[in-house]
């Protein structure tokens, strides 16, 4: 057991919680509970902001309230409950906002990652248990994707957290949580995008470039970036992107422009935005034979899709995955050890870095366009 001098003691905190949907984040004093039989605590140290968190503050992801979202995070643990065997206290891990079990037919399935004991199918906001760990106020305050990870001291399931090397940056490792994984391991795992193929990427946030860090290391020979924000374009093109475009500077739709760019269609495509049309535009795009688009962004919620069959009965091969089709546990040390011996530019997708005190600014910044990623310290 945590020899830690906090060990099996309430935490006073402060927390980021969102106590209703459009509102700000309200920088709170939380209590964080000891961990129970298979929980570990962990002490945050870096957390990024991604879409998918602004996502729950739109209503476009449902989650109950009040909330500590976050998900995308590095940190160090800080005691663990009974039974814990994979971390022990004073471990670097990353939280796993899609859970390995290893028990589950997903976590036995080769190919597949969306464990069963995912909170994302339907969002329940508590630890297996089905209790909470956090209090504020005197109420309690629900979880998100089992990491909550704007929070200084968080409590997570064994199952959804991973040790990683000792020696990793935490404040450049945490977007291997999330926006990395996801991007690169789209383009590799999911896609698995061939050697001198041609690839369109659909939205150049930090997940799309990192889509074309995975394109890139596979061989792709033509990587053709998509926006609308011309001040995105530099930085697709630094990370790889052979060609980029502006679907306003053209007359005809976007899909019709690539093929022609393409001689019938790309190879891969990944949607990268969470945008209906855009995901009917990246399909319609692929070559109707043999190309393949990945679904990426988060759709928006309980609204259906319109699109012609006949775009698949062709030979086209429509999929998705959340994280990358990465298995956490299995995945995330070597991605870690990865980065650690040079093999992608993960700095180049940070452009800012604020005390977590200022996470509400760092939501300005994403939805102004102006940030990459920002990531917040402890």
């Amino acid at each position: 057991m945590s020899t830690s001098s906090t060990a099996g003691k309430v935490i006073k905190c402060k927390a980021a919680v969102l106590w209703e949907l459009k509102k700000p984040f309200s920088i709170e004093e939380v209590e964080v509970a000891p961990p129970k039989a298979n929980e570990v605590r962990l002490k945050m140290v870096a957390a990024g902001v991604c879409r998918t968190d602004d996502h729950v503050v739109s209503g476009q992801m449902t989650s109950p309230f009040p909330v500590i979202v976050g998900h995308e995070a590095a940190g160090i643990v800080e005691s663990i409950g009974e039974g814990v065997t994979t971390v022990k206290p004073g471990d670097k891990v990353i939280p796993l906002f899609l859970p390995q079990c290893g028990k589950c037919a997903v976590c036995k399935h080769p190919e597949a990652n969306f464990c069963v004991k995912n909170d994302l199918s339907v969002p329940r906001g508590i630890m297996e248990d089905g209790t909470t760990r956090f209090t504020c106020r005197g109420k309690p305050v629900h979880h998100f994707l089992g990491t909550s990870s704007f929070s200084e001291y968080s409590v997570v399931d064994e199952i959804s957290v991973v040790k990683i090397d000792p020696a990793s940056p935490l404040e450049k490792a945490c977007l291997i949580g999330c926006g990395f994984s996801t991007g690169y391991g789209s383009a590799v795992n999911v896609a698995k995008v061939t050697k001198g193929s041609t690839c369109a990427v659909f939205g150049l946030g930090g997940v799309g470039l990192c889509v074309i860090m995975g394109c890139k290391a596979a061989g792709a020979a033509r990587i053709i970036a998509v926006d609308l924000n011309k001040d995105k374009f530099a930085k697709a093109k630094e990370v790889g992107a052979t060609e980029c475009i502006n679907p306003q500077d053209f007359k005809k739709p976007i899909h019709e422009v690539l093929k022609e760019m393409t001689d019938g269609g790309v190879d891969f495509s990944f949607e990268v935005i969470g945008r209906h049309d855009t995901m009917v535009a990246a399909l319609s795009c692929c070559h109707e034979a043999y190309g393949v688009s990945v679904i990426i962004g988060v759709p928006p919620g309980s609204q259906d899709l319109g699109m012609n069959p006949m775009l698949l009965l062709t030979g086209r091969t429509w999929k998705g995955a959340f994280f990358g089709g990465y298995k956490g546990k299995d995945s995330i040390p070597k991605l870690v050890a990865d980065f650690m011996a040079k093999k992608f530019p993960l700095e180049s997708v940070i452009t800012h870095v604020l005390p977590f005190e200022k996470i509400n600014e760092g939501f300005d910044l994403l939805r102004s366009g102006k940030s990459i990623r920002t990531i917040l310290t402890f």
